[in-house]
């Protein structure tokens, strides 16, 4: 696993101002990572710069599903089906320790959005349209069937379920997983680095950005004959700095979710179901936890801060209890919750539901090139796109050439071990190792799910370290994980480690709780914060754990 790391922040800083790259990608977000990849691996000289963390947006807040768009099919996006349902498969094989096969039942209820027949033909499509295995193909439940799948489903007017498979994800570290292979193709990529402004040739091209390290406060030139804005939510910000913001606009939707632990909900089955307005949310089971969501409403809010409303958590809650009326869950028994916002482009007259997810890519009078939309599934073929574009115009304005994309049989970081077959046996074999220095069975499998083959540099770590970890004052595992995410995952504030690196602010607050004093001791000592930071990089953990269970009211 390469070097990736906070430690040399400055002489990073100093390289990008030193050299002139191929390609400039400006946000760290799925859509910025998967670029960056595709473009390092075909030989262009490329940067990566990020304001935040990486997937400090919309791609930590996903419903953490690498999914086919089944509900596309009701607004006749063909096309987006077959080509993300595709692009499944091709993520759960380059990473599969990140993403792995989740078996999704469909209700229908006398009234529903969808019926037998519907649901029956709609996911005999589905399978067709996106190219699905033989295993996985689609299934029909009688009733009798579905509860015994799922016996907290509502029973009231039950005919039945579609039973299909969706891919579950870990949004986050998928993000970081493919920007870890970026840099191991030569990409330099910065966090905490916001572009503040952008140069300009004599003609008025675009030719680089002027670009803060929001640590330091200090600011630097960074030249490239091209640059690509993936800012996610903030594409128009930038679009707007570059004086182009015109024609299609993004329009901003807020999609909240709701974690309960299984002693509170006790699901088994995943579960896409109607709500009681209309729309569709999921309810997924996972690590001990059953997390529900999405909403969907138009948001005008601060992008980088959005908040649960007493308003998000209560249309969850009521459709909690719809579907699942014995499940008497209520705001007392919420763990956690994240809130993200998705950066769509603005249709007249829809509604934030109905808005089609699909990309496009904006090229301005001074060169600049904005790629907006998109889903999580898609964003190795909106990479290549977008990368495709950059190669064209290289050729075009400097005779440079560069090859096709290669990322379809490309292993994320983590993820060479052979594909899915592969992770099989390489998982049963990190387990015994791990059990072999002393972890426990399910200790060791967690670790193998989130770092896959680089498994090998948490278990050294653990056995290696142990005495340092017990100076820190740190569980030995919890310790591993820290040093790896210092060392080999740039992270350099809590935040990062506990919400983008572990996914425990979401799914384990209780350890986050557990462990935040010890870490955040390390981490200043390591990093050499001033006092100033170490306080405020703790005041921000600390307001993070506190929204995850304390919606904030309307208005």
């Amino acid at each position: 696993m390469e070097k990736f790391t906070n430690y040399h922040r400055k002489n990073q800083f100093e390289q990008l101002n030193r050299e002139q790259w191929d390609l400039l990608v400006i946000g760290g977000g799925i859509t910025g990572a998967g670029i960056a990849l595709d473009a390092a691996s075909r030989g262009m000289k490329t940067a990566v710069v990020e304001m935040q963390d990486f997937a400090a947006g919309t791609s930590s807040r996903s419903t953490k599903l690498v999914h086919g768009g089944l509900r596309y099919l009701k607004q006749f996006e063909v096309k987006m089906v077959a080509e993300v349902g595709k692009e499944r498969e091709i993520v759960y094989e380059n990473g599969p320790h990140v993403t792995t096969p989740e078996w999704m039942m469909l209700p229908f209820h006398e009234g529903g959005n969808f019926g037998p027949f519907t649901t029956n033909i709609g996911l005999r499509v589905y399978d067709y349209l996106a190219g699905v295995k033989k295993s996985e193909r689609r299934t029909m439940l009688s009733p009798e069937e579905t509860i015994e799948r799922e016996p907290l489903v509502k029973r009231d007017g039950l005919k039945g379920a579609g039973f299909y498979v969706e891919y579950k994800t870990d949004d986050a570290r998928l993000t970081l997983e493919v920007m870890k292979k970026a840099v191991e193709y030569g990409a330099l990529s910065t966090n905490y680095a916001k572009v503040i402004d952008f140069l300009y040739s004599d003609a008025g091209s675009v030719e680089g950005v002027i670009v803060e390290d929001t640590i330091s406060g200090e600011t630097y030139q960074v030249q490239a004959k091209k640059v690509v804005n993936a800012g996610g939510p903030w594409v128009d910000e930038l679009r707007g700095l570059d004086g182009s913001k015109k024609g299609k606009t993004l329009q901003l939707t807020k999609g909240a979710h709701l974690v309960f632990d299984q002693s509170a909900f006790p699901l088994k089955q995943a579960v896409y179901f109607d709500t009681p307005d209309g729309r569709m949310i999921f309810a997924i089971p996972r690590d001990g936890k059953t997390y529900v969501g999405t909403t969907d409403t138009e948001y005008d809010g601060e992008i980088s801060h959005p908040k649960l409303t007493t308003a998000d958590r209560d249309y969850i809650l009521e459709a909690i209890h719809y579907m699942f009326p014995t499940v008497e869950v209520t705001e007392d028994d919420v763990e956690s919750s994240w809130v993200g916002v998705r950066p769509l482009i603005h249709e007249e007259g829809k509604d934030p539901s109905e808005i089609s997810r699909k990309d496009e890519i904006f090229v301005s009078d001074s060169g600049l090139i904005s790629m907006a939309g998109g889903k999580l599934t898609g964003y190795r073929k909106m990479a290549q796109s977008a990368v495709d574009l950059v190669r064209d115009k290289l050729m075009e304005e400097y005779g440079i050439r560069y090859s096709d994309s290669e990322t379809i049989h490309k292993p994320l970081s983590g993820g060479e071990v052979n594909g899915s077959k592969g992770f099989k046996q390489f998982k049963e074999e990190r387990i015994k190792i791990g059990e072999s220095m002393g972890l426990s069975k399910e200790a060791a499998n967690k670790l193998v799910s989130l770092y896959g083959a680089n498994v090998d540099t948490v278990f050294n770590l653990f056995k290696e370290r142990k005495t340092d970890a017990e100076r820190a004052q740190i569980d030995p595992v919890a310790f591993a994980q820290l040093v790896v995410a210092l060392e080999y995952e740039m992270i350099y504030k809590p935040v990062d480690f506990f919400i983008r690196r572990t996914g425990a602010l979401f799914f384990d607050i209780k350890w986050v709780k557990q462990h935040q004093h010890a870490v955040i001791d390390f981490m200043a000592n390591e990093l050499e914060w001033t006092a100033k930071q170490k306080q405020a990089y703790t005041d921000e953990l600390n307001q993070l754990l506190e929204e995850a269970v304390q919606p904030v009211e309307i208005g």
